[in-house]
């Protein structure tokens, strides 16, 4: 314990502290008499010393430290100088104020060394903006600002907006060189902000296509000498004349630009002669062309170049030399790593790791892209020169496929192969034996190989109308490859075809998934909702499809045709218009749009469509119908008659178009005409019974003899027809009669006692006629059922069972004319059905005559 001290409780830790020898007090320097006396002696007054060099402050004069040589004064208290010398030695310098110890902590004010007890200190001082300067900056920080827009608003794509702020940008520029000028200091102007300036807007106005004022933007900046490297801008400018079509002065700016290109820039250089190279193939100078791309190919060969090398040898017919450019390509390095890089190992973890990282990133999908367009170019070229390079294109075939073999693009081998194939239907050649056994042979190949060769063998069947082989082959495409598109849409069409169209869709579906940009599938998957009646969901995909391809006139006729099964006749006609606007000589497009302005009641516009689509196809029997009743509607039968000529011209078998003909002539007036036309109709059709009793009321009414032995005839062939129609009658009762007594036999063998009465089903007159009308043609719908030929009908039981059922009705003695107004329907009917991509057409007419009002009203005569 005698080591151990106990501490006391009054000793004070921090004593001691503010204890200070007084002689150090300057608050009592005014106190001191020595000191005071000191000051106004005439050491005190003492002028002060002055710095030595004229503008270096000096502060207050300090006492002397202990290096000084001054005299020491000493207060009448005794008191020593700082610094002063004591003892022989010097007293280090104090600093008790700047530590914070000062004689007010005595009197009770707290201890502040930092000063915060003073508050907050004073706002800066703010910058004064209309100092010339401060404007420049302003000026100059908005020009900045409004270039970067500009830059942005082109990126987006929004090119107005971003010529908008490039001029807005030279505004405020050349107000910033003004503001320079006005301050005096021209000498400093900022020539990288003004070459950015002019620059930016010469780039706006080309994206802009104002090719002009881009031009003249660029000579600004090449003119200027002050700008450095501004000749490599006459690239641009020698682009805009090539967009101008202007060669030979984009050939003069591309080698004005070479000639200020140093061979440093060695790249840059090579890029411009390839353009040379392009302008000279535009100009047909493919000599000079050869020169560019051949010097390129030695220096520094690349894909692009190989190829354009290949289309001029090409096009001056040169074989070896063409030979010579595809095997340069072929070896062409395009300086990318092995796939095989991107497959992961087992073993080290991390390596896994970052493999897997780059395996999708920017650099690998910019490898993949220049593969897949080194593929895309070697494909092509190999395509192109395989007929030219040998007499057979399968020989220049074959000697492509072994160069690609001994090359680093050994997998195309296979696809030239296919394509060999497809160059044989291309040329509709579906019998050579090569192209389907050069497909077969790729049945043991590797899955895709056989999968594209299947898909390609399906299609080649299914020209063919071989549903079965077509079938076959899909399934094999697809079993190789299920998320093979093109194997999934020909399953597709055989199982259309079969119309299994539930199935169909599923497989039109899958191939959907499978490529989203599938446009086939889209368009096959419409039809089929449309023949599924699902009228909403096919819009819904030809409108998905119209988005992908928006110049499409079949897409756009499709969404036409399904907005008039919708009833929307308005959107029908948008859509017809725009198919219109993308083909205007589409006579079936304009025929259609005729049509529904005639169901919407407006003839003239309906008059204009049938009249252009007549124009551009003549031969429309429908559209030749309705032009030839309009006119008799508006009472210009002279001008219906060249229509119907033309009508007979087509169907010159139809009787119907001849009697029109000879009606029309006696409309107008001429029955001289009538009669020799009647005459002709007579010798071609002797049984036709309309014709007959035409040439009786003409006779008669011009009184010639011919009168009666017309009108013998007439009943000789109504006498003919009465006979064949008793007989068929008889005939149906027979068969009738036969029916019903087997179902009684029956019956009454089976123990039924009531007797079922069977009567054949009755057939309205209209049916019939629909039923004759279409058997003789099915691309129209015919205004009346004018009599048969007697070599071809005279014999046929429906046409007897026809004249008996009219015979009962009121009809008309002549076509087109009657007593009163009759609905004459012209409206198409499909013989096999709606057809949903044939969208049903019709037009209806009403013809007067009041010139034949009082005859009689014949039998076979039935407007529909």
């Amino acid at each position: 314990m005698e080591h151990v001290h106990l501490a006391v409780e009054e000793d004070d830790l921090y004593s001691g502290y503010n204890d200070y020898n007084p002689t150090f007090d300057s608050e009592e320097l005014e106190n001191d008499v020595g000191f005071q006396q000191a000051v106004r002696t005439s050491h005190g007054r003492r002028p002060p010393m002055t710095a030595k060099f004229p503008g270096t402050p000096i502060g207050p004069r300090s006492l002397a430290s202990s290096f000084g040589a001054r005299l020491h004064m000493a207060s009448s208290m005794g008191r020593p100088m700082t610094g002063a010398v004591q003892d022989g030695s010097a007293r280090p310098m104090t600093a008790v104020k700047a530590a914070g110890y000062t004689t007010s902590l005595s009197r009770g004010s707290a201890f502040d060394p930092l000063g915060q007890s003073r508050g907050p200190a004073p706002a800066l001082e703010a910058k004064n903006e209309d100092t010339p300067e401060e404007k420049i900056k302003i000026l100059e920080k908005k020009v900045n600002d409004l270039i970067e827009e500009s830059c942005m608003a082109q990126s987006m794509g929004a090119l107005q907006v971003a010529l908008e702020k490039a001029k807005e940008a030279g505004r405020k520029e050349r107000a910033l060189v003004r503001q320079r000028e006005q301050s005096g200091s021209a000498d400093h102007i900022n020539l990288d902000l003004t070459y950015s300036v002019l620059l930016n807007l010469a780039n706006q106005y080309t994206n802009n296509e104002m090719y002009p004022e881009a031009l003249n933007s660029y000579q600004i900046i090449v003119k200027n000498k002050m700008f450095s490297n501004a000749g490599r801008l006459k690239v641009n400018m020698a682009n805009i004349y090539f967009k101008q079509k202007n060669y030979p002065k984009a050939i003069k700016f591309y080698r004005m630009a070479l000639d200020q290109i140093t061979n440093a820039h060695k790249e840059m250089r090579i890029k411009i002669m390839q353009n040379i190279g392009v302008v000279f193939i535009c100009m047909g100078q493919y000599t000079d062309a050869i020169t560019s791309f051949e010097h390129i190919m030695s220096e520094s060969p690349n894909i692009k170049t190989g190829f354009n090398l290949i289309l001029c040898y090409y096009a001056i017919g040169d074989r070896e030399r063409m030979k010579k450019a595809f095997q340069k390509l072929i070896s062409v390095p395009l300086g990318i790593d092995d796939e095989d890089k991107y497959i992961p190992s087992n073993e080290d973890t991390s390596s896994n790791m970052v493999i897997e990282a780059i395996k999708n990133d920017k650099l690998h999908q910019m490898e993949r892209d220049l593969k897949t367009l080194a593929e895309k170019y070697i494909m092509t070229a190999a395509k192109l020169i395989a007929p030219a390079i040998e007499t057979l294109f399968a020989t220049g075939f074959d000697w492509c496929v072994d160069m690609v073999k001994s090359s680093q693009y050994v997998e195309l081998a296979n696809d030239l192969e296919i394509n060999k194939a497809i160059t044989y239907l291309r040329q509709k050649d579906f019998n050579q034996v090569e192209a389907v056994e050069t497909l077969k042979a790729f049945e043991k190949k590797d899955s895709r190989v056989k999968s594209a060769a299947a898909t390609n063998l399906s299609f080649l069947y299914f020209l063919e109308k071989d549903y079965d082989q077509a079938d076959r082959y899909a399934d094999l495409a697809m079993n190789a490859d299920r998320y093979n598109p093109a194997a999934l849409i020909n399953k597709g069409n055989t199982v259309f075809v079969k119309q299994d169209y539930e199935k169909a869709a599923e497989f039109y579906k899958e191939a959907l998934r499978n490529d989203s940009s599938c446009t086939e599938g889209l368009y096959n998957l419409g039809l089929t909702y449309q023949r599924l009646n699902r009228l909403e969901e096919a819009l819904d995909c030809f409108l998905k499809l119209h988005a992908i391809l928006r110049n499409s006139s079949q897409v756009m006729y499709q969404l036409a045709s399904l907005y008039e099964l919708l009833e929307n006749p308005e959107q029908a006609i948008e859509w017809l218009m725009q198919v219109i606007s993308v083909t205007p000589t589409d006579a079936q497009a304009l025929a259609k749009l005729g049509e529904l302005h005639d169901g919407e009641g407006d003839k003239s516009q309906a008059f204009q469509y049938y009249y252009e689509s007549f124009r551009y196809f003549p031969s429309n029997i429908h559209v030749i119908e309705w032009l030839g009743a309009y006119y008799i509607e508006t009472q210009f039968c002279e001008k219906a008659i060249q229509y119907f000529e033309r009508a007979t011209l087509i169907q010159p078998t139809q009787v119907k178009w001849q009697l029109m003909v000879a009606s029309c002539y006696r409309r107008s007036g001429n029955s001289q005409k009538a009669l020799e036309t009647y005459k002709e109709i007579h010798r071609k059709f002797p049984e036709n019974v309309e014709c007959l009793r035409f040439l009786v009321r003409l006779c008669t009414d011009m009184q010639l003899k011919e009168a009666q032995d017309y009108a013998t005839k007439l009943k000789k062939v109504e006498k003919m027809k009465e006979i064949r129609e008793q007989r068929i009658k008889s005939g149906r009762e027979g068969s009738a009669r036969s029916r019903r007594e087997g179902r009684e036999s029956s019956a009454g063998s089976a123990g039924i006692s009531t007797p079922v009465l069977i009567s054949p089903k009755k057939s309205s007159v209209m049916d019939e006629v629909k039923a004759v009308s279409q058997s003789e043609s099915k691309h129209f719908n015919p205004l009346l059922d004018s009599g048969r030929d007697s070599g071809r009908s005279s014999s046929s039981t429906k046409g007897e069972r026809l004249s008996a059922k009219m015979r009962s009705l009121p009809g008309s003695n002549e076509p087109y004319e009657a007593s009163s107004p009759k609905e004459l329907d012209a409206s198409y009917v499909d013989p096999l059905g709606p057809q949903m991509d044939r969208p049903k057409t019709g037009v209806k007419k009403r013809v007067e005559d009041d010139d034949f009002a009082d005859e009689e009203l014949g039998d076979d005569l039935l407007p529909e």
